[in-house]
């Protein structure tokens, strides 16, 4: 018999999350099943011209036992977690953007790479998995609740994305296979940003992005490497938005004093106090689902001995 702990732990599953994780494990049966369907789902950078769906589909396409096995429940706790926060709907357009773009910049960079050093493989090797939208997940996760300290690692949350790829470095330099997972990871943690910090709207403010200072590009690094990243990400802000920002009045404001889309710091803090409120509930709900256990385990030990 499952633990009361354990027993509240696998409970709170969004709908959503689950129908999605039905569909990675399906597309996971499906290539094992017939193999032939990898060259025509996953991302083969020299086919995707014109198999070009394959930038949408390869996301949902796991090669491996383990990559469903994390793939599945990274979907299913961190989306417990963001969807409540973000909405159905904008949880679903989140994993569309970034699975999408990710494929985008996974396909150029490939291609970029096999004119550079004429390597055939960059070109024909089937790339796919769920492993660039969880990334973006972490990187929300830094968004709503960056000072949640994990119970479990002993570090805050808005530190995971950091350090997921750092691990990630380290360990593509040990293995091959490891190294293939690399380009989705960091552009999947990139798109992620992006999107949150300028494209993701807010109905209810008619706002867009969150330009706090606490999810900043910087916030990424270090510290003592703050000083140095600032004005590289401020050099692709500018690309990016088209404008800068005025360095002596403050965020959020145009050098003619316009304010920016989305900049207010207002709304950012009331998203870290949704993101705050909605874990509470979440843990609260488990505690509750937990204590009935208990209590039913109790009953049926009292049976028993009856």
């Amino acid at each position: 018999m499952s633990s009361p702990a354990s027993a509240g732990l696998f409970t709170g599953f969004t709908k959503l999350c689950k129908g999605i994780a039905v569909v990675l494990v399906c597309g996971h049966i499906l290539v094992q099943v017939l193999p032939a369907a990898v060259s025509v789902l996953a991302l083969i950078p020299a086919r995707t011209i014109p198999f070009a769906w394959n930038l949408l589909t390869a996301g949902y396409i796991e090669q491996t036992v383990h990559g469903v096995v994390v793939s599945t429940l990274g979907l299913l706790f961190m989306g417990k977690l963001l969807e409540p926060v973000w909405g159905s709907k904008e949880f679903l357009k989140f994993i569309f953007i970034v699975n999408f773009l990710t494929s985008v910049c996974v396909f150029i960079t490939a291609i970029a790479l096999y004119y550079i050093t004429r390597e055939e493989s960059y070109l024909y090797m089937p790339v796919s998995g769920f492993h660039g939208i969880l990334a973006g997940f972490l990187v929300g996760i830094k968004q709503i609740i960056p000072d949640q300290e994990l119970s479990l690692l002993k570090i805050k949350a808005k530190w995971l994305p950091s350090l997921m790829l750092l691990l990630s470095i380290v360990i593509s330099f040990l293995t091959a296979e490891s190294a293939a997972y690399l380009p989705t990871l960091i552009f999947g943690t990139y798109i992620g940003w992006i999107y949150l910090r300028y494209m993701q709207g807010k109905p209810e403010t008619k706002l867009r992005g969150d330009p706090s200072d606490d999810f900043a590009f910087s916030s990424f690094f270090p510290e003592f490497l703050r000083p140095v990243i600032d004005p590289i990400a401020s050099i692709f802000h500018r690309m990016l938005c088209g404008r800068s920002e005025n360095s002596s009045d403050g965020h959020g404001h145009t050098l003619g004093g316009a304010p920016l889309p989305g900049s207010d710091p207002i709304e950012a803090s009331r998203r870290r106090e949704r993101g705050a409120r909605a874990l509470e509930e979440r843990l609260a709900t488990e505690k509750l689902a937990t204590a009935r256990s208990i209590e039913e385990s109790k009953k049926d030990d009292a049976s028993e001995n009856v």
